[in-house]
């Protein structure tokens, strides 16, 4: 009996392809193909490259931002989070390519004691994660003002190259997003640990009564979270060439958006980093194709609100209900309409 259940199991399709991801490369392409139409100059070869470099920027934040969603909390510390790490790589070494690695180090040291201190707050002491990040985005901001002095640094030789070359084709920084989305899907989907937090992230209730560690997992969010931010921030620092001490605030809505355009529910439970990935992609070309087409930063901002709406409203809203609703409605409309139109008796 438990042989028969096996190869029935054995069965099933082993690679599917989630609603989520379908969706987001569907609209990708039809993007694409509206820009060839529309704006032909979104297109061209070298606005892609660049698209696809601050593209890989917003992958790496959106899955930073998709592991704290994934356990029903949500990172305001992002903005901060990347500033400051783009300061602190442009603003130690100042230009020196030998002080590169250490600047690189105090980043990440840094972005571990945030993550650790955003996993207490909301893990441990069940704060908020609105407030807590809140603040944790005011203390991120005050180091970047008292590291940089208002003054943008420029960026190493170094860091510039390895981040801003070009390997077979594309950017560097593609690369260094590929290489953050393949360990979050691994850490996700093929280890025990990360089989637990999407457990904890579906019911952490649930997930206490069977024995798992509901804090630990989803403090070690953060921290992830902030590690992620602290890549992003240095990607940044070698995009632009002096960057500012604001850099980040470009990617507290967007980094939303693309986990919800993804298709990962606001409210916790499966992650789904490829089609957060994919969506840092969709996001960034219809950046790219508004800016073609001549359109206004504050129009900008508003079209990327009108995403995430739009990325909400397709995975929450109970469609069925509502188009049966609508049936409905329309089927009494013509009852009445009928009975309208029929003679006196």
């Amino acid at each position: 009996m438990a042989q028969r259940s096996a190869a029935v199991l054995s069965k099933g399709p082993r690679f599917q392809v989630s609603k989520g991801l379908l969706t987001v490369l569907v609209s990708t392409v039809v993007l694409y193909a509206l820009c060839a139409v529309a704006a032909p100059s979104s297109v061209a070869p070298n606005t892609i490259l660049g698209t696809l470099e601050f593209a890989s920027i917003l992958a790496i934040a959106g899955l930073g931002q998709m592991l704290v969603i994934q356990q029903a909390g949500i990172d305001l510390s992002v903005a901060g989070a990347i500033s400051l790490a783009a300061v602190i790589v442009t603003a130690v070494p100042d230009g020196d390519n030998s002080k590169l690695g250490s600047a690189i180090l105090l980043a990440i040291a840094v972005a571990l004691g945030f993550g650790l201190l955003n996993g207490f707050l909301i893990g441990y002491l069940k704060l908020n994660p609105i407030i807590a990040t809140l603040g944790s985005n005011a203390a991120l901001y005050g180091l970047v003002m008292g590291i940089s002095q208002g003054i943008p640094r420029s960026t190493t030789p170094m860091l510039m190259e390895i981040v801003s070359g070009v390997s077979f084709g594309l950017p560097n920084s593609v690369y260094f997003a590929l290489a953050a989305l393949g360990l979050v899907v691994f850490m996700l989907r093929k280890t025990v640990a990360g089989r637990r937090f999407e457990s904890i992230g579906s019911s952490s209730t649930a997930a206490a009564t069977s024995g798992l560690r509901v804090k630990t997992h989803q403090g070690i969010a953060y921290v992830w979270a902030q590690l992620l931010y602290c890549l992003a921030g240095i990607l940044i620092a070698g995009v632009i060439s002096e960057p500012n001490g604001f850099m980040g605030e470009t990617y507290l809505l967007t980094s939303v958006a693309v986990v919800v355009l993804g298709g990962t529910s606001l409210l916790g439970g499966r992650g789904l980093p490829t089609a957060t990935v994919v969506a840092a992609l969709f996001l960034s070309q219809l950046d790219q194709f508004v800016l073609a087409l001549g359109v206004s930063f504050a129009v900008r901002t508003l079209i990327q609100a009108a995403a995430l709406a739009i990325g909400v409203a397709i995975y929450t809203v109970n469609w069925p209900l509502v188009r049966s609703t609508i049936q409905k409605l329309l089927s009494m409309s013509s009852r009445r309409q009928n009975q309208a139109s029929l003679p006196p008796a």
